[in-house]
């Protein structure tokens, strides 16, 4: 089950922009990648550093603390690695930003 979650007016999120928001005391990266939005958990899985300032390529973003990329689409580690972030369905609806979480229940 999942609930959508309505937040940012999604004009702030323009292409090649990104955002970090607090849901519920969990901190998403929101990241608009040439007019394509992807919402992924801000906290590498590896040792907890945020994600949302990480170099990018493509769709792929890098932890700053130790080098590591994950995929923004899938949450993957890359190449090939054991590790995931989260990933969440985000979408623009009127002027904010709708996302899909998974039910706390």
């Amino acid at each position: 089950m999942s609930r959508t979650v309505r937040v940012k007016p999604a004009y702030e999120l323009t292409p090649g922009r990104r955002i970090v928001i607090e849901i519920e005391q969990k901190s998403i990266a929101i990241f608009n990648i040439q007019g394509r939005l992807y919402a992924i958990e801000d906290s590498c899985p590896h040792h907890g550093a945020s994600l949302w300032n990480g170099k990018l390529d493509g769709c792929v973003v890098q932890c700053p603390a130790h080098g590591l990329w994950f995929d923004l689409a899938t949450g993957l580690m890359r190449p090939g690695g054991m590790m995931q972030v989260a990933t969440f369905p985000v979408r623009q609806a009127e002027d904010e930003l709708e996302i899909d979480l998974p039910d706390p229940r």
